[in-house]
């Protein structure tokens, strides 16, 4: 083992820090960051965090699916599944990875590590559902729970193209029930400069204003507005 290694494994503290979670059994942990061409490497019967990734990966959709499922009512099974697949895809994943700094705590080979096997988008996605299977391993559902959704609720509240087209898609199936009624958007106010505008939408009912939406592109805030619409129907 290397003095760079070493190091990595005396400072697994800084990452439980990191992740605001602190072992109970730390060789979790350890493991979760063992990629497996480190563990053939150094041929000293390591476990590589592969199996870890397969139990990771489960408890991350399954907590996924249970926290939108619960709030978002208004989205249909396949809105559903599309919103769980942005959320547990490789990119998003391993934006969180990175948030932790996780590709600092890796045990790569020589090889991988230099590669740049540390930044590698896969890599940093399949340590990261490691770590929660660590987590849920070690300190139960609920712990794994709370430290996903940390992640998953600031995604979400940030990615407003996650539901683009659905609250306003949702609103006018509402309204196209009650004959008579239409639903539209008026652009009242438009600030900012050209490269970063910044605009409001009211939704209308026939000619009643019923809500009003902000967002950094018209399309955002018409959807913005109807989710507004939708809140004071009481459909979430």
């Amino acid at each position: 083992m290397t003095s760079s290694q070493e190091k990595i494994i005396n400072n697994l503290g800084n990452l439980e820090k990191n992740l605001n979670y602190k072992f109970k059994d730390i060789a979790l942990l350890l493991t979760a960051l063992t990629h497996s061409s480190f563990a053939n490497e150094s041929k000293k019967g390591l476990k590589s965090n592969e199996r870890l990734e397969f139990l990771g990966d489960s408890v991350l959709s399954i907590v996924v699916s249970e926290y939108i499922f619960k709030n978002y009512p208004e989205l249909k099974e396949g809105q559903l599944s599309k919103l769980r697949a942005n959320l547990v895809c490789e990119k998003t994943i391993c934006k969180f990875s990175k948030k932790l700094d996780v590709g600092s705590f890796l045990l790569l080979s020589h090889g991988e590590r230099n590669g740049n096997g540390a930044n590698r988008d896969s890599m940093l996605a399949d340590a990261f559902e490691a770590i929660v299977a660590a987590i849920y391993l070690d300190g139960g559902l609920s712990e794994a729970k709370n430290f996903i959704l940390k992640f998953v609720k600031a995604e979400i509240s940030s990615r407003s193209d996650f539901l683009v087209n659905d609250y306003k898609t949702i609103l006018q199936e509402i309204v196209q029930k009650n004959k008579g009624e239409t639903i539209s958007y008026l652009l009242v106010e438009e600030t900012g400069p050209a490269h970063n505008k910044f605009f409001k939408m009211e939704a209308k009912i026939n000619s009643n204003k019923i809500g009003v939406g902000f967002g950094k592109s018209k399309k955002e805030a018409e959807q913005m507005a109807a989710k507004e619409v939708l809140k004071l129907m009481g459909y979430f």
